[in-house]
């Protein structure tokens, strides 16, 4: 049997997509759209105080094309929380006009393969800090849920530690390049979804996130070892883009 890679986890995440019955939406009266409006914006003066304390962090995106219309992603520290803000969503006025569309549920991520051995990383303050982030509100988002291959020879579980490691050490270098350009969350879904991990990819500049996955596309790890599911690419909603994207 294989080495098995130590991983240590931080605060629990939901990534919650919906679409918005944009004809029931028009429909409803100004009153129950106002009321939908002040009941979302309440609920997003909750979140933020609640980051504001780093007990949390939430991030509120108008995905681009039609797999969504909307994401939530949430961080909290118990599986708990995220289903209590979840259901608090769900018996607001504007959950009536959303459909869900997508769940992604893991927990914030880091393996044993970029630390030294028999060193503490829970000592390290930056690696504290990357297990409980707050999530930057950069302008762009991009999602997408991976697995590592289980095929024949191209069996990411049945190579060495030492393999793996050298592996993930090549390809955390291609990562760091962007460093200060795109700001990575990964988080482990197994047991928890129907992928292995989430990688929540933020930027200010949206063509940062082709550049980095095609130059992940020719390491060995991602070219050999990875499959990866749906992508969702979206733009930052502030106050006052919500007010737009739900005016009639």
């Amino acid at each position: 049997m294989s080495e098995v890679a130590q991983t240590l986890e931080g605060w629990y995440a939901l990534h919650d997509f919906r679409r918005i019955d944009w004809t029931a939406w028009k429909e409803a009266a100004p009153e129950a759209r106002r009321r939908a409006e002040d009941e979302l914006h309440s609920l997003i003066g909750e979140w933020s105080a609640l980051e504001e304390n780093r007990a949390g962090s939430t991030a509120v995106y108008a995905i681009v094309g039609q797999k969504a219309d909307l994401v939530f992603v949430h961080l909290r520290e118990t599986l708990e929380e995220l289903q209590q803000l979840e259901t608090a969503f769900n018996k607001t006025e504007l959950a009536r006009f959303t459909i869900p569309a997508y769940s992604y549920v893991s927990v914030v991520e880091l393996s044993n393969y970029m630390t030294q051995p028999g060193s503490d990383p829970m000592a390290n303050p930056e690696v504290v800090a990357r297990l409980k982030p707050i999530m930057p509100k950069a302008k762009h988002i991009c999602f997408y849920p991976m697995n590592k291959r289980r095929e024949g020879n191209d069996n990411w579980y049945m190579l060495s530690m030492d393999d793996r490691r050298t592996m993930m050490r090549s390809h955390g270098m291609i990562g760091r390049q962007y460093a200060g350009k795109v700001k990575q969350i990964i988080t482990g879904s197994v047991g928890f979804d129907d992928w292995e991990w989430g990688v929540t990819l933020f930027a200010d500049d949206a063509l940062q996130f082709k550049k980095l996955v095609y130059e992940m596309r020719f390491d060995e790890v991602s070219a050999r070892y990875g499959d990866f599911g749906d992508f969702y690419v979206g733009n930052l909603l502030t106050t006052d883009g919500i007010r737009t994207m739900l005016s009639v």
